[in-house]
């Protein structure tokens, strides 16, 4: 199948394209490379001995959406492109709103005159918000406590009416939650721009001197440790989700939700000392207050996506934090070092 992916040169974009390439799938990359570069590409080619076409463009751009569904003509979307960032959120909320919200509404009418009716929306669990029980099924009531988390949940809103307004159009909905480690290879990984918003880059940066000390954001919470819980994925894992929903959605039409998670949670203590144990050293670390958005706990309910997707998480915490420390301690500068 031909597959668009939006934001395919990114963390989860760039290890997808690897995985719907193994499974025979001709991909393209639209990407504005505001947290990606384009080495990304160069590194999947290279692991793939395959072709990624790929074009430099906001998902905002309607002429660039037409030039790329008239050039590549795909039959299914990957929907990636977007601002993830919790606590940016709360300070920039229109910003979110423009990519988020917008940048999926110009991309389903990009799709619409191109007569392509199959996506994957990479969705996040944090539409849940505060959890009324746990673990999270698809059920749950959704309530999201941050500017991100309302923008994923009006997406996936706008995506589930788009469905519904064509007996022949699929959305799949991925709800997953912390998507950690790299490619097996070392060669790909998570590089953010910046100073990263998410724990585990953080410990790595902090694991290869590149920063002082990780910041713990609460040690309060109604937890074992007082540390937020939450449910960590393989990155690996999370893009043959992604590429099992492609193949749901050849079958399948309307919208349907899908948590993408193991089922189990850690803590940030946890993952420091899953990470001390893969890098055989100390990690630094920082006592701060409370971030704003943030949960005590999240953890999955996966049981819909093992049964209908026909998927399941493989990679335990130990391949997290070992292949993410093999990328880091390979790549000390990310990208950046090619």
């Amino acid at each position: 199948m031909r597959v668009l992916v939006t934001g395919g040169a990114g963390y989860i974009g760039s290890h997808t394209l690897l995985e719907l390439m193994a499974q025979g799938h001709e991909v393209c990359v639209l990407d504005n490379y505001s947290n990606a570069t384009p080495e990304v590409l160069n590194r999947v080619r290279a692991l793939s001995n395959g072709l990624v076409h790929d074009y430099i463009g906001d998902v905002r751009d309607a002429a660039k959406l037409d030039e790329v569904m008239q050039d590549f003509q795909p039959e299914a979307v990957i929907h990636f492109a977007g601002l993830k960032a919790v606590g940016e959120s709360q300070e920039k909320p229109l910003l979110y709103y423009d990519v988020n919200v917008s940048g999926t509404l110009a991309l389903l009418h990009a799709m619409e005159r191109a007569n392509c009716k199959r996506l994957i929306f990479s969705s996040s669990a944090t539409v849940y918000g505060e959890p009324v029980y746990l673990p999270y099924d698809e059920a749950h009531p959704t309530n999201p406590t941050s500017v991100y988390g309302k923008t994923k949940l009006i997406a996936e809103q706008i995506l589930t009416d788009w469905a519904a307004a064509d007996s022949t159009r699929a959305a799949v909905l991925l709800r997953y939650f912390n998507p950690v480690g790299a490619h097996a290879s070392a060669q790909i990984g998570e590089d953010p721009k910046d100073i990263p918003n998410n724990l585990m880059p953080f410990i790595a940066q902090v694991a290869v001197g590149k920063r002082e000390a990780l910041q713990i954001f609460g040690d309060d919470y109604d937890t074992p440790d007082g540390t937020g819980l939450r449910d960590y994925i393989h990155v690996v894992d999370l893009a043959r989700a992604h590429v099992a929903a492609i193949a749901y959605a050849e079958q399948a039409t309307g919208a349907r939700p899908f948590n993408i998670g193991t089922g189990q949670s850690y803590s940030v203590r946890d993952m420091v000392a899953a990470f001390e144990r893969a890098c055989g050293a100390a990690i630094k670390t920082q006592q701060v207050g409370r971030r704003e958005g943030d949960i005590a706990a999240m953890q999955a309910d996966a049981t819909r996506a093992n049964a209908e997707l026909g998927w399941k998480a493989t990679h335990d915490l130990d391949a997290m934090t070992a292949s993410t420390w093999a990328w880091q301690s390979a790549n000390p500068d990310g990208y950046d070092g090619s």
